[in-house]
């Protein structure tokens, strides 16, 4: 353990120099130096909006930090009335976010607490990916004339790439990447293939480990392997559970095939692959946060199928937000309590 000092920690990124960048959900970031003995506010940083699951959330270094150090943060934007996730930019000079701007708002803006996502991810060619919650409203995640529920992908100024998928943009929005989601809070690029991966909240039961093509649904509110809430008989899953072939099969799911439903969730919340050489038997495989499941799960693949999984750390009795792989190939993990774990041997 490294830090337990942290306030609503939601997500770290590391800087070039090996120190960690780390938002709190009440809104603001700090500094942690590299061996996690101390830690620096950053100033500069704007107001969220901080209510219920609602707050600054994820955060990521410009693919060019070293020459220009912009920095990408989620965050909620709005009121009790009305909020949705936002996407805002500024330079980390020194400990200060200098020349804030706005880059991407989900809209429509909508009331209620719950489902902003949200995760940053960095495509090889530098355009970002954002994972959009459907802020529990369940059949906007199917309407692509909104963001929610959904997966966009913008340039670094907050433009369009023009091609983002031709299949989503007839009377929808041109950022669309992939629909259908509950609430995205992990993501990451699979190193083979460089495609986008993420986690994905179900009801009772029904979290999902994706494989997120261009332009797939992946079912939700229409289809899920988890229950209803208030719903207790078995083989209560939701549109009958199997998602393929109308929608995108999860890679791996909770609870695990054959279990009885309904389920308790894990609450997912975090993903990495891990490429380091501390670890050389994990090469290549998926690293899960879990929140509720109070873990973290290690899932073996092969290409894009999952081959064995294994719940790691659970004696820690933690709430893992964030699991990312730090310059020195060990795994670092965020939790709810405000620790900063690093995971050795």
């Amino acid at each position: 353990m490294l830090n337990d000092t942290l306030s609503s920690p939601w997500a770290l990124a590391f800087l070039p120099d090996g120190r960690m960048l780390i938002t709190q959900r009440g809104g603001g970031m700090v500094i942690l130096s590299a061996d996690g003995a101390s830690k620096t506010p950053v100033s500069g940083v704007p107001a969220a909006h901080v209510a219920g699951q609602g707050g600054l959330l994820d955060v990521a270094l410009d693919p060019d930090f070293a020459t220009d150090p912009w920095i990408y943060f989620s965050y909620a934007e709005g009121d009790a009335s009305a909020a949705g996730t936002a996407v805002g930019r500024a330079r980390l000079v020194g400990n200060t976010l200098q020349g804030f701007e706005r880059i991407f708002q989900q809209l429509p803006k909508v009331s209620g607490g719950a489902h902003y996502g949200s995760r940053l991810v960095f495509r090889a060619d530098k355009t970002l990916f954002v994972t959009l919650g459907e802020r529990d409203k369940k059949t906007p995640a199917q309407d692509l004339a909104g963001h929610l529920g959904k997966v966009v992908r913008i340039r670094r100024d907050g433009t369009v790439p023009p091609d983002n998928p031709a299949s989503l943009k007839g009377g929808g929005l041109d950022q669309l990447w992939s629909y259908g989601h509950r609430n995205p809070q992990g993501a990451a690029l699979h190193p083979a293939t460089g495609e986008l991966w993420l986690t994905e909240h179900g009801p009772q039961g029904g979290d999902e480990l994706n494989r997120v093509p261009a332009g797939g649904n992946h079912g939700w509110p229409l289809v899920s392997y988890g229950c209803d809430y208030g719903v207790s008989t078995p083989n209560c899953e939701i549109g009958g559970g199997t998602h393929a072939p109308s929608y995108v099969e999860p890679v791996s799911r909770w609870p695990a095939p054959g279990t009885p439903t309904p389920s308790p969730s894990i609450a997912p919340c975090g993903l990495m692959f891990y490429t380091g050489d501390k670890f050389p038997e994990w090469q290549g495989h998926a690293f899960v946060g879990a929140l509720a499941g109070t873990a973290l799960w290690r899932i073996a693949l092969s290409g894009n199928a999952e081959t064995g999984r294994e719940r790691l750390l659970a004696s820690l009795g933690q709430r893992i937000r964030d699991v990312r792989q730090g310059p020195d190939g060990w795994i670092y993990l965020l939790t709810d309590s405000g620790r900063l774990i690093r995971v050795y041997r």
